[in-house]
């Protein structure tokens, strides 16, 4: 699928949703800016609550958002909040994401930007799949990756001109613009993910075997001679 495809699905996706997905975005926003303001006056202690419990969390959150958007649920403000119930899995996705760009990017910030776009779907791959550990996340993530980060990083260009629009109506534009993008790169990752795969990081479970029709044996009968 090319980018004018991925586009033109993202706008059919988004309309008639973009006051809701505002809406969203508007709780994730103000929440976020004063929790970050009313932990801040805690040393150490409140800046780690914020990394561990409610950024990631709200991250995971506008991903779900999307992702059941795309495949025709309705958004509610509610789904806001539905990355909370997995903020522990999202906040190792995002720590270990970032650990591993910045380890990347000691070695020059090329192998740093090359490797976040290679990382770039792990928290997509989670809320598809809550409670999934996170380097498997990431590994899933490096995989539908692989020879597609200059597509990536061509589709972000593509929105260059849309981003200069946000910003030259004082942010106003964005209302559509970010509904816009994120449904494009939602349908770009599901173009990207395997037609099946099986979670090698849950048990697997047998189902019990069919049982084998029982069937009567029927002798046949000679006939009775009168």
């Amino acid at each position: 699928m090319d980018r004018i495809q991925l586009k033109a699905k993202a706008k059919q996706q988004i309309r008639g949703n973009i006051g809701i997905l505002f809406v969203i975005a508007l709780i994730i926003g103000v929440i976020s800016t004063v929790a970050s303001a009313v932990l801040g006056f805690i040393p150490i202690v409140g800046a780690i609550v914020y990394s561990v419990l409610i950024s990631p969390a709200f991250t995971l959150s506008f991903i779900m958002v999307y992702i059941n958007l795309v495949a025709g649920k309705k958004p509610e403000a509610g789904d806001a909040f539905n990355g909370f119930y997995d903020f522990w899995s999202a906040f190792k996705v995002q720590f270990f994401v970032g650990l591993f760009t910045f380890l990347w990017s000691l070695l020059f910030i090329v192998p740093g930007i090359v490797k976040a776009y290679s990382y770039s779907m792990a928290m997509n791959v989670l809320a598809e799949n809550p409670g999934m550990p996170a380097l498997e996340a990431i590994r899933r993530s490096k995989e539908m990756t692989e020879g597609r980060k200059m597509d990536l990083f061509v589709l972000e260009l593509s929105f260059l001109g849309w981003e200069l629009v946000g910003v030259i109506t004082f942010g106003i534009a964005y209302i559509w613009v970010i509904p816009y993008m994120c449904a494009t790169f939602i349908n770009y990752y599901n173009a990207m993910k395997p037609a099946a795969e099986e979670p090698v990081w849950a048990e697997a479970i047998e189902a019990p075997a069919p049982e084998e029709p029982v069937t009567e044996k029927v002798e046949d009968e000679e006939p009775k001679e009168e």
